[in-house]
């Protein structure tokens, strides 16, 4: 019985009180201290600590300008609008993706222009000609995974039409493409630091960007359209009176989410490393299960995987058991696991709004419906990820018998 996975009736790998989630995010005493030491100063909305934050973020991305947001998506929405993207523009991103990355471009009145992704990369397809008309203003790229998209052959489509390009760099905060650091390829770079991320300030992202007038605007946008902050108004070099600039958005940071943030970015080189040390693990114990693995990676050199996401695919013909029944089953045996993603246009709000259709975008449909991302982060022990793979091997072989 002890042999049985625990969906047949076994016991499972980890007990209930000691499950391994999907996404957690590693947070210990130096954090507890940064949040009480903002407390203790009497200021814990966006102030110095935040500045503090933007300039150790800008450091270790080599950016020019770095400005702390509420999310990333805010950041996208900010990056959008900095840009003058707007109604009757169009702006082609992958189907792919998160709904943020979709939602951003509708709600400053574009239209979104879905395209497919690549099979192996997983990013979005390379090329766009079929997908430009005289009304497309940008693309936003995304970084699947922490995998940077080829974008040499982006690039160059963009500047050979005078298009924006946003990279959407949630997963891939220590991403680098033939040396550059991702964020700092196209015109924008936008960031997550969400609790499932890499580095995480609970709620929380950056834009990062090489023009001081973009920074600026963005800078100005959110904080309300403000020309000073409320710590430049407060501060103890005396209260400043504001003007408004623009009509912007409420999508500052805080002290106490930077203060988080520091620490977190200190640690964040260390955790990489260890991540791929729990990538290279899975690669081993799963070598034997007829699954399709991501494409190799490194951490070194001038090509740098983030290790957001360790995505493996389940193909019908090989598989005993399909994908959903194989979620089910690492649930039962008290392991959390994700989807990245059901593609956008098979939502129900898109495909009704735009009209999209099953089969519209193949590579991506295939993806959505076999794609199961496992548990990855520096919270995790190697032995955590064996136990993954034990419970994944036993049910693979259980149903396999059947």
């Amino acid at each position: 019985m002890k042999h049985l996975p625990a969906i047949a009736g076994g016991h499972p790998i980890r007990s209930a009180d000691n499950p391994i989630r999907f996404g957690s995010p590693k947070i210990g005493d130096a954090e507890i201290s940064a949040i009480s030491g903002c407390i203790n100063r009497g200021w814990i909305g966006k102030g110095p600590v935040v500045d503090e934050f933007e300039t150790a973020f800008a450091a270790f991305k080599t950016a020019p300008h770095a400005i702390a947001v509420s999310s990333c998506t805010a950041a996208i929405h900010l990056a959008l609008v900095s840009l003058g993207i707007g109604p009757g523009d169009e702006v082609i991103t992958p189907t792919l993706t998160y709904c943020a990355t979709i939602h951003d471009i509708i709600h400053v009145g574009a239209t979104p222009v879905l395209v497919d992704s690549d099979p192996g990369t997983l990013n979005l397809v390379t090329h766009l000609e079929a997908f430009a008309t005289p009304r497309t203003k940008a693309i936003v790229v995304v970084h699947f995974a922490g995998r940077c998209c080829e974008m040499d052959q982006i690039m160059q489509f963009a500047r050979d039409r005078g298009i924006f390009v946003i990279e959407d760099c949630a997963h891939a905060i220590e991403a680098t493409y033939h040396g550059i650091p991702a964020g700092l390829i196209g015109d924008i770079g936008c960031f997550s630091f969400y609790p499932t991320k890499n580095m995480t300030t609970i709620e929380g992202g950056m834009v990062i960007t090489r023009d001081a007038e973009l920074a600026k605007k963005i800078r100005t946008l959110s904080q309300q359209g403000l020309s000073h902050d409320a710590w430049k108004r407060y501060s103890d070099a005396g209260y400043q009176h504001y003007d408004i600039v623009d009509a912007g958005f409420k999508y500052n940071m805080t002290d106490i989410q930077a203060a988080i943030g520091l620490v977190q970015l200190q640690a964040l080189p260390e955790r990489h490393r260890y991540r791929f040390q729990l990538w290279k693990r899975y690669e081993t114990n799963l070598a034997e299960i007829p699954c399709l693995r991501p494409a190799p990676v490194d951490i070194e050199g001038d090509d740098v995987h983030a290790l957001h996401l360790y995505t493996i695919q389940i193909e019908a013909d090989k598989f005993p058991i399909g994908r959903d029944h194989l979620m089910e089953a690492l649930t039962a045996e008290n392991i959390g696991v994700g989807v990245h993603y059901v593609p956008i246009h098979l939502s129900q709000f898109y495909s009704e709004a735009y009209q999209w259709r099953k089969g519209d975008f193949p590579n991506s449909e295939l993806v959505g419906a076999r794609i199961i991302s496992l548990p990855l982060g520096a919270d995790l022990s190697q032995q955590d990820v064996d136990d993954v793979c034990l419970a994944f091997t036993r049910i693979y072989n259980f149903f396999y018998e059947q």
